[in-house]
């Protein structure tokens, strides 16, 4: 018993370790977060040119999830703006759902989005919370 509780105490102390809200599949643990790019400036504008163009129609052209085609669709889609959603949000998390969609609602994959465009869309929404009004 005693050898037994020293492995499942060090594995209890590594799950906690885990960021709150990092929901990421083991594929994307270990993907590394480009933390420069995600605090550029010129990132987060790529970013947002991006997301105007990819994600506006479901998300609004604000980031606030209220999109021209927010009726209908199978869940709601994410406000962007909301600091409750950003306090949940990580960037991996992000990246993961760009990449393989979010299963049981509308959110598509973006295989057509290169990495890095992945991580400046990221970068924008990140930020948008920051400098919601």
């Amino acid at each position: 018993m005693a050898k037994l509780l020293g492995p499942l105490m060090m594995s209890l102390v590594l799950s906690a370790c885990e960021p709150r809200g990092e929901q990421t599949s083991k594929g994307y643990r270990d993907v590394p977060v480009p933390a420069e790019l995600l605090a550029s400036n010129d990132a987060r504008a790529r970013g947002r040119r991006i997301f105007e163009e990819k994600c506006a129609l479901c998300h609004g052209a604000r980031a606030d999830g209220k999109g021209v085609r927010q009726q209908g669709l199978s869940g709601q889609p994410v406000n962007f703006r909301s600091s409750e959603w950003r306090a949940g949000a990580t960037p991996r998390g992000v990246y993961m759902v760009l990449s393989e969609g979010k299963r049981g609602t509308s959110m598509p994959a973006w295989p057509t989005l290169s990495d890095r465009q992945k991580w400046e869309v990221v970068a924008y929404v990140l930020n948008v919370t920051e400098h919601a009004p």
